[in-house]
């Protein structure tokens, strides 16, 4: 997984990887047939089919980074962009800078025809571009819009992705779409939602990657992705894409992306949709911008009526208007098969446990069930209620009419049925109502992370609840085969749907300063962000630095810079291997980490944030934070430093001012932050460092976290 080694008297780097294959195995033939991948054109890897005896000899030969099975991964969506703060007509672009931006998606492909990729008024694509574009069943091409598109099925015996770039589930067109499609007036799922789609970067170009199938997301296609990406010339790498919490050297994400660092190349990535649970955040290497999702200031609910009167609303996306005034309305329980197996639980409406004729053309009251939609539009019944124990924030789109409402209204909707003579209800289509936000999703993954416990995760916060984009004509809008509505844009909900909003505005501030890092870039996503208060305080665990402000983050006024030489510094203090991290940097076995300067500090890394993780018997704390920022604001300014904490810690910045002369001066700083938990008690207490020159307000969120014991 390392930088691409020389080529040493004209052996390229394939034949090096056959060789050192053909080492492990014992045999030049089998080696050569063992051969699924060389990876070749921004990093050296392979993959390969062999036994766990062969991997262990080839994982201890000197110029080995690390050896790991194929592992496969977990996929995890127009008034968005207006809720970030950029209007369409009102945001200040820069049109031949973002029109020179390649926003790569690794993802499940696309589908062009949809309109968020039409290439009306582009020109050629940029002299940087270096890729392709693939033939395949139902892809017509690339345009000036869509300017590559590749897809991978490296996986052995597996024909886990379709062999054509384009997207047979939705997914990638979503994403892509939301990063970088263009402007789409009208758009809207039946009415729902309507208005104009489009991406952070509606200018900017688009490759796809297509890495993902059916199976999901095997890693040797993800590797191939990143090699072919780096290589190709794109400006920001966005995967939505399920990642390891484990050592970065066995993490293909993390390897791919920490090339893609060396090029320049931001990698955003989902934190995951394992929420509310503290401790599950995905994607946490250092150079990856981790995207946690947040809801928008609308949510869609669904009426309900009952022939009592009694009227309600759920959460649903419910695309079907009511053909009629009223329908009967039965419950699971009563609706029971009798001749279904006892194990069948007809209550939460389990698939084979209703009676057909007992539910044919009537709405069903089911128990918490997630499976209810597809028993009862199976079983030739017309809606579902499904009364959930917890109603949550997510609006799923229904197979037939069907909303969620909670447990208390199931009851009273329980009790009708069980007194009334002919108990009778209809399901509107759904409406568009105000919510209050931003909030964190309750899918979100939350930090802390647990492999490198000194860096704060996820870094940044963006919608991804009930996102309206771009999708595939060649899948249902709700993935299910007996679904047969099929439309170019979808409402769907995930950190997936959040991370292509940090890519697009990843790009756009690019677009401004092309010459910019990708630390410097993350810098000023995480810095201009605005602060997420939840239960009263700050709530780093849960968003980072706080919801994207991607019109701020073009003038941070100042960044958080950071070099190879940093990372490599880190990954020194983490205890990482000098001639491994050489290998994977450089491919230089030789490296040492005493030819880097040592860490300094808790963390050691000049990050945004900043994070210490107690032990659980631990009640006093005393640590100091060592920074450095770069001026990218007004020559001369002066920055003064506010620190807002919570009672029983103290926290100060040494010096509190910094004075800069010039463009690009830098200026050191220390933090130093003490304080006191009581024994016993597990959780979390924040402060937050401002810089300020009258202009520029750059933030840190400080974050001192403490187990359970």
């Amino acid at each position: 997984m390392g930088g691409l080694p020389p080529e040493v008297a004209g052996v390229t780097t394939t034949e090096q990887h056959h060789s050192l294959l053909a080492e492990a195995i014992g045999d030049e033939e089998l080696a050569r047939k063992a051969m699924i991948h060389s990876y070749r054109r921004s990093l050296s890897a392979f993959a390969a089919n062999i036994s766990p005896q062969e991997a262990k000899r080839l994982s201890e030969k000197s110029s080995v980074i690390s050896v790991f099975p194929n592992t496969i991964r977990k996929l995890l969506t127009t008034r968005s962009w207006d809720f970030l703060g950029m209007p369409l007509d009102k945001t200040k672009r820069n049109r031949v800078g973002e029109s020179n931006m390649i926003v790569a998606t690794l993802d499940t492909g696309i589908y062009i025809e949809a309109p968020s990729f039409n290439d009306e008024g582009y020109g050629p694509p940029p002299a940087k571009w270096k890729g392709k574009c693939d033939n395949g069943a139902n892809f017509t091409g690339c345009n000036n819009k869509v300017i590559g598109a590749r897809f991978y099925n490296l996986n052995p015996g597996e024909d886990t992705v379709f062999p054509s770039p384009v997207d047979t589930e939705g997914h990638g067109t979503h994403t892509a779409s939301i990063a970088a499609g263009g402007a789409v007036h009208g758009a809207s799922l039946y009415g729902l939602a309507r208005g104009t789609a489009r991406g952070g970067v509606p200018s900017a170009r688009i490759a796809t990657y297509k890495v993902c199938g059916d199976l999901g997301c095997p890693d040797m296609n993800l590797l191939a992705a990143f090699d072919d990406a780096i290589a190709d010339g794109v400006d920001v790498i966005s995967v939505s894409i399920s990642g390891s919490a484990g050592n970065f050297f066995d993490d293909v994400i993390a390897i791919g992306s920490f090339h893609a660092m060396q090029k320049g190349i931001l990698t955003s990535c989902a934190a995951g949709n394992e929420g509310p649970y503290e401790g599950t955040v995905q994607n946490v290497a250092p150079w990856i911008l981790t995207v946690a999702a947040t809801n928008m200031d609308r949510q869609f609910r669904t009426p309900v009526k009952l022939g009592n009167g009694m009227k309600f609303s759920g959460l649903s996306i419910n695309t079907y208007p009511p053909e009629k005034a009223m329908y009967p309305l039965i419950s699971g329980a009563l609706a029971a098969n009798s001749s279904s197996d006892p194990y069948l639980n007809a209550s939460t409406c389990d698939p084979g446990s209703l009676s057909i004729r007992k539910v044919k053309g009537k709405i069903v009251l089911c128990s918490d069930s997630s499976g209810a939609g597809y028993t009862i539009i199976t079983s030739g019944g017309h809606g579902a209620i499904i009364a959930v124990d917890e109603e949550e924030d997510i609006a799923f789109t229904t197979l037939l009419p069907s909303t969620n409402i909670n447990t208390r209204i199931g009851r009273q909707i329980a009790h009708y049925i069980n007194t009334a003579k002919k108990a009778t209800a209809v399901i509107y289509k759904s409406i568009t109502m105000k919510a209050n936000a931003p909030r964190i999703a309750s899918f979100s993954s939350r930090g802390p992370q647990f492999v490198t416990r000194d860096i704060l995760k996820p870094d940044i916060a963006a919608p991804g609840l009930d996102i309206l984009a771009g999708y595939s004509k060649l899948a249902s809008i709700t993935n299910e085969a007996v679904d047969q509505r099929h439309m170019t844009f979808n409402i769907i909900s995930g950190t997936s749907m959040a991370t292509p909003h940090a890519s697009g505005a990843a790009a756009y501030v690019k677009s401004f300063h092309p010459d910019w890092s990708q630390a410097a870039i993350k810098s000023a996503l995480m810095t201009t962000a605005k602060p997420m208060i939840a239960n009263g305080s700050h709530a780093p665990l849960d968003s980072g630095s706080g919801l994207l402000n991607p019109t701020a983050a073009v003038h941070p006024g100042l960044v958080y810079d950071m070099s190879l030489g940093s990372y490599v510094s880190y990954l020194c203090k983490e205890g990482y291997n000098g001639t491994t991290i050489g290998l994977l940097a450089a491919g230089k076995p030789h490296l040492k980490c005493s030819d880097f300067p040592q860490a300094r500090g808790s963390d050691g890394l000049n990050y945004p944030s900043m994070h210490l993780q107690l032990l659980a018997d631990d009640t006093d704390f005393s640590t100091v934070f060592h920074r450095t920022v770069t001026n990218v604001g007004y020559g001369n300014s002066t920055y003064k430093a506010t620190v807002h904490a919570p009672k029983g810690v103290t926290v100060k910045a040494i010096p509190n001012r910094l004075v800069f002369g010039e463009q690009h001066q830098k200026r050191s700083f220390a933090v130093v932050v003490k304080g006191k938990l009581e024994r016993g008690v597990h959780g979390s207490v924040s402060a937050v460092l401002e810089w300020d020159d009258s202009k520029h307000i750059v933030r840190s969120p400080i974050l001192i976290y403490k187990p359970a014991i």
